[in-house]
């Protein structure tokens, strides 16, 4: 683990350190990243900061689409990328003791604290610096709401430690910001109004039919002490100085309110009038009353979500913290967004859509919160069905091809080898409809808009696999399975195996629901599509009894990651392109994926013998990667395995596992830890209309516990020496615990087996 970077340190609920990480600030500043689902931003220091650093504000669902710039233009590729718009740094305060600006960059400080709470959802940060014959302890602390979405509140302290003089806050919402990956240093913005308190500000015009989104922000400050203020504009600036005079022993405070309105919400010309109504609402409560509500709202949260660890504060720390940024990115009460991989942490990916929500979001989801979620997360890629089918026609198929990256679901990724090869992103899309129609056991949605989706997805997978008439078997070429370090192979397993799957799925529900659906398949696409699933070619060697990744790979020079050296880790950061492509190690799970998402279909012997081939291959340089590999170690008893991959996935940002935490958190992969505490080490599953368990105790922890609601029931689960199932609400139900029938109707306690 030579990239191994730990800044903050063990605490149960809290990101803290007592340590200003100079050099490693763009570190800090995605670790203590904030948001409320609405609105978000990376851990910026109030005052500003001179060196290298990222800010970093973002406002969910405000994007641009930017012309795709590629060498050699080919027939298919989008017109755009899409990349999410860095927006109005609306917490500035810069601090001036005298006539020295305070600069955390450039002066020694002391007392040096940062705090992330988690439990309640705030941020603090305390310091003491000495300038111009004073000496002033600062603290700040700031939310963004999550009981007013349009709200965040920074709160400023300063205490006269030694001296007297001028204290000076120059309170700002500064628009003039660009993206750290805009091509050529574009400026993304341009000026609506602005007055000495507000900012309305337009992105630029675009060439693509994209509506351009418009946001408002209005601020108030309130400060106590003695004190003068005066107000101005700028061009997208508008700026409060509030100068206090002050001597050893004062106290000041200024608590600054900002109101975000966006034109998602409100048409622009009403924002302003919105944006002080939502102000005037906020006035009538205390900034302690405000910060109140949102600590009791996130308590409530962590009720329903909380993972209870004890005896391992590292495991602890780090399913928290996944869970905290998950849901402060993303809590389903908005069907027009979905999870970004970066969520507001960061630039890379342009904050768009991947198939990483339907992959690994959506379990802990059903689990975690309310049906309507997870409907939401289907109503949005239903109601982008005609871009799949778009997509589908701008590579001359038929059916739909939902896109790899996306805002709108027309595809906006400009990689041929992943936009256009990486297909079985399809597959999750239908998979998702599979996991949420077998978790709740509703079927209403799938009778409806899942089979229109379902349909559309297999047309899609019939038209592309190809008939071989040498091996008469059907097969699929020029593809990338999700190991993103093969590019344009043929009969990847993976996506043969998915593809199929769909077709098969889809024609089982069809005819299940044939009398309920406004789908119609003709009996010529039934008899095509059952012929593909009866001949379809899977990659498989016999004398290894594996299957193979693709056509190819077993000529490759096989070697386990241990033999390489220290120095050519992380693959992607230390060797070109045209190496790692050449190379038989595995980004993340590919054949692995397949068993882990179809569980059932494979007997225990076909599991341990492809994990056992590949895992040690695979240098899990793709966040999505550990956690499947731990689920699958702790089914086949492979412990030591198991805990090294959660601990991997759990804290792959906190302890920057791959070296790239400083460009953002990896938001999506974040349900990972959950997914290998709950589906690995607890074992829980869902198949054939049963809920069932057989967990295991890792070896340094005492117990744990979560709750899962699973089909109008809310259940507790502990284990310890015990396996205790307690249902707190909800009908009696019958639970598989290590292969016997246990009937719930309070409280269940089946001894933990060794």
């Amino acid at each position: 683990m030579k990239h191994l970077k730990r800044l903050f340190e063990i605490n149960p609920w809290k990101i803290a350190t007592h340590e200003l990480h100079q050099d490693d600030i763009r570190l800090q500043e995605s670790l203590t990243s904030t948001g409320n689902g609405y609105m978000g931003m990376r851990g910026n220091f109030e005052e500003g900061f001179s060196g290298d650093h990222h800010q970093g504000t973002y406002i969910a669902g405000v994007w641009y689409p930017d012309k795709t710039r590629v060498g050699w233009w080919k027939n298919g590729y989008p017109e755009y990328f899409g990349k999410v718009i860095n927006a109005i740094n609306f917490i500035a305060m810069d601090l001036y003791i005298n006539e020295t600006k305070i600069d955390l960059a450039t002066q020694k400080v002391t007392d040096f604290y940062q705090e992330l709470d988690m439990e309640h959802g705030i941020l603090s940060r305390r310091f003491t610096v000495e300038a111009d014959n004073m000496k002033v302890a600062f603290s700040f602390e700031r939310f963004l709401s999550i009981t007013t979405k349009e709200l965040g509140v920074i709160s400023l302290k300063a205490n006269v430690l030694e001296g007297e003089g001028s204290i000076k806050v120059v309170s700002k919402l500064d628009n003039n910001v660009q993206n750290e990956d805009s091509n050529y240093e574009e400026m993304f913005w341009e000026e609506c109004a602005v007055g000495t308190n507000f900012v309305t500000a337009r992105t630029v015009p675009n060439n693509f039919g994209i509506e351009q989104f418009t946001i408002t922000a209005l601020m108030e400050n309130t400060a106590t002490g003695s004190y003068t203020s005066e107000s101005y504009k700028d061009t997208f600036l508008a700026t409060e100085n509030i100068m206090f005079n002050v001597s050893k022993g004062d106290t000041l405070t200024l608590d600054k309110k900002v109101v975000i309105t966006t034109s998602r919400d409100i048409e622009e010309s009403k924002q302003l009038d919105e944006a002080k109504k939502i102000m005037t609402t906020i006035n009538s409560s205390s900034i302690e009353e405000l910060k109140a509500a949102h600590s009791l709202a996130w308590e409530k949260r962590w009720e329903l979500a909380d993972v209870v660890i004890e005896g391992d504060d590292e495991a602890q720390q780090g399913i928290r913290f996944n869970l905290f940024q998950l849901f402060s990115t993303y809590y389903g009460e908005d069907d027009r967004l979905n999870i970004g991989p970066k969520g507001f942490t960061g630039e890379k990916y342009g904050g768009a859509t991947y198939w990483d929500t339907e992959a690994y979001a959506v379990p802990l989801y059903l689990a975690l919160a309310d049906p309507s979620v997870t409907e939401n997360l289907l109503k949005y890629r239903h109601n982008q069905l005609p871009q799949a089918q778009h997509n589908a026609r701008q590579q001359g198929l038929k059916g739909a091809l939902y896109p790899m990256v996306t805002f709108t679901g027309v595809e906006c990724h400009n990689e041929w080898e992943i936009t256009f090869e990486e297909i079985h992103r399809n597959g999750a899309i239908a998979y998702a409809i599979y996991n949420y129609t077998n978790y709740t056991g509703d079927t209403s949605y799938i009778k409806g808009d899942g089979l229109e989706v379902l349909s559309e997805i297999a047309r899609f997978w019939a038209d592309r696999i190809h008939y071989s008439k040498r091996n008469q078997k059907y097969m699929m070429h020029g593809v990338t399975g999700p190991n993103e370090y093969e590019n344009n192979v043929n009969n990847n397993w993976y996506t043969n195996y998915i593809a199929v799957w769909v077709l098969k799925y889809t024609l089982d529900n069809y005819k299940k629901f044939q009398a309920e659906t406004t789908v119609n398949l003709s009996a010529e696409e039934i008899s095509h599509w059952e012929d593909i699933i009866e001949n379809m070619y899977f990659p498989y060697d016999e004398e290894l009894d594996v299957f193979v990744q693709h056509d190819t790979f077993l000529d490759k020079d096989l070697m386990p990651v241990s033999d390489l050296a220290a120095s050519d880790v992380p693959l992607n950061q230390n060797w070109s392109w045209d190496h790692i492509l050449r190379s038989c190690f595995i980004k993340q799970a590919d054949v692995l994926q397949g068993i882990y998402f179809f569980n059932d279909e494979f007997t225990m012997e076909e599991k341990r013998k492809n994990f056992e081939f590949y895992e040690p291959m695979t240098v899990h340089e793709s966040s999505l990667s550990p956690c499947i590999h731990s689920i699958l170690a702790a089914e086949l008893g492979m412990e030591e395995k198991a805990i090294e991959m959660y601990q991997r996935t759990a804290r792959l940002d906190l302890d920057n596992y791959n070296n790239d935490t400083e460009d953002g958190l990896h938001i999506t992969s974040m349900t990972g830890s959950w997914l290998a505490i709950v589906q690995g080490f607890a074992q829980m599953k869902t198949y054939n209309e049963t809920l069932s368990f057989a967990p295991f105790l890792p070896e340094k922890w005492s117990k744990y516990a979560f709750h899962i609601s699973y089909r109008g029931r809310l259940l507790h689960i502990l284990i310890d020496e015990n396996v205790t199932i307690t249902l707190l609400s909800g009908d009696a139900l019958d639970v598989d615990v290590y292969g016997e029938t246990q009937h719930v109707t309070d409280t269940t306690v089946v001894a933990l087996k060794k």
